[in-house]
């Protein structure tokens, strides 16, 4: 008891109090903070899930999912304490706290990082699947011959023509709103995939050749579990499609009458929300086209269902969402690269169309020449991902909490840096593996 009072007095004087009525009635209702939480998790990862499913079974995937998210909540929980010890309201402030300009580099890389594999992974699915949208729309073969067919160029078009003009702008406070189209979308897209699972019969059929021959009545049976050198991917991708890290600090902030104990509530109901979703459209992608699954789902339907007009519309609502997210992710970007690098961070046009220009140019690169959704996902999930969401929560909270190191939080925080550090060097090395076993395959 005397514990509670001690941290419940502690929150008190933390947190923001004497707010205004017209301050408080402006901050984040309790569901609004859930709606930005679940909007912070999901993205693009989810078009990768189906395919871990498919490399990991039914029950390997559910049991792996289930471990990340709640490592996730748990993370959360020690940055949350952290904020409630420190005052501090940012994940790069909680890094100088524990381990000065080192801490707060540290974190400044791994966000930078981490939302230049994001906007990628977004650019890619504008490489990939605005052709198959302008295909659909004029019924003619997507072999990439015409320009107009070709992902490269439209992807250019595209990012000069619209992400571009967008990222160099100060603000784009707008974009915040309507990005919140995002998870109508992702909830569109994982209803159309369960639904669609009913219509697509195994063995896969394609509309313009018929039923696809030589495969058997095993590769239509579902697997429980299933190991391969693919399955290296599973907890990277996993990592990568949960972190929010990053935006629940600022969320927490906003909160009306704002609590740990509130804050965590909203992170485990947007959580769960998350989980319910990925996996739902993990599940029904996978008994759709089972073993046959692409590292990115909606490029799997465009295989079999060329001109259908429900998955048409799914494309397009992804990309629409696409078109607002990779500006609003610039913008931490720019910010990390500008603080690694500069030491003035007095605004400077010159600088701030540089350093967006020299962002834009990276991720366009990647996009064009990775050659699949699932590297971005493997490798940015083991490393950053893997950092952000596992490593550091720990690692920072037995810097700076001034609890006995044999503590149950202090145990935990330590687990979940081993943890975290065991599952991202193991996951790296087995896809750098992968990658070298493909490449002589191909030799």
């Amino acid at each position: 008891m005397g514990s509670e009072l001690h941290d419940n007095a502690l929150e008190e004087q933390l947190l923001p109090r004497d707010i205004p009525p017209h301050q408080e009635s402006s901050r984040a209702s309790f569901a609004s903070s859930v709606f930005n939480v679940t909007h912070a998790i999901m993205g693009s990862g989810i078009l990768g899930l189906a395919f871990v499913m498919a490399n990991t079974g039914i029950i390997g995937f559910s049991v792996l999912l289930l471990i990340v998210a709640l490592l996730a909540a748990y993370s959360i929980h020690l940055l949350l304490e952290l904020c409630q010890q420190t005052a501090l309201t940012s994940y790069e402030d909680l890094g100088f706290c524990a381990f000065k300009t080192t801490g707060k580099v540290m974190v400044a890389v791994a966000i930078l990082i981490q939302n230049i594999g994001a906007m990628s992974s977004y650019l890619f699915i504008i490489k990939s699947e605005f052709p198959a949208v302008i295909s659909g729309f004029l019924h003619i073969s997507h072999n990439g011959t015409p320009w107009y067919l070709n992902g490269q160029i439209l992807l250019i078009i595209i990012v000069i023509c619209v992400v571009l003009p967008l990222a160099l702008l100060r603000k784009i406070e707008f974009l915040g709103y309507t990005s919140g189209l995002s998870i109508l979308f992702m909830v569109y897209f994982t209803a159309v995939v369960v639904v669609k699972k009913w219509y697509i019969p195994c063995p896969l059929f394609n509309g313009t050749v018929g039923y696809v021959k030589n495969i058997s009545s095993d590769e239509c049976t579902p697997k429980f579990l299933q190991i391969s050198y693919k399955s290296a991917y599973a907890i990277p991708t996993m990592a990568f499609s949960f972190l929010c890290h990053t935006s629940v600090l600022p969320i927490y902030c906003e909160l009306q009458r704002p609590s740990k104990s509130k804050m965590q509530k909203v992170v485990n109901i947007g959580i769960t929300l998350s989980f319910s979703v990925y996996m739902l459209s993990a599940l029904f992608g996978y008994l759709t086209f089972y073993g046959k699954v692409d590292s990115q789902l909606l490029h799997t339907y465009s295989q079999y269902l060329q001109h259908d007009t429900i998955i048409m519309s799914v494309r397009l609502c992804l990309l629409f969402s696409v078109l607002l997210t990779v500006p609003l992710l610039n913008f931490p970007a720019r910010k990390s690269l500008t603080l690694l690098c500069f030491s003035n961070l007095r605004f400077s046009w010159f600088r701030h169309i540089i350093v967006t220009l020299g962002i834009q140019l990276l991720i366009v690169l990647l996009a064009m020449y990775v050659s699949s959704i699932q590297n971005i996902f493997g490798v940015v999930g083991s490393t950053t991902s893997s950092a952000l969401l596992f490593i550091y929560p720990g690692l920072f909270y037995l810097q700076i909490s001034r609890e006995p190191l044999k503590s149950l939080k202090k145990l935990g925080a330590l687990g979940l840096v081993i943890l975290g550090i065991l599952m991202g060097v193991v996951s790296l090395v087995l896809i750098i593996l992968n990658w070298i076993h493909s490449t002589a395959t191909v030799l």
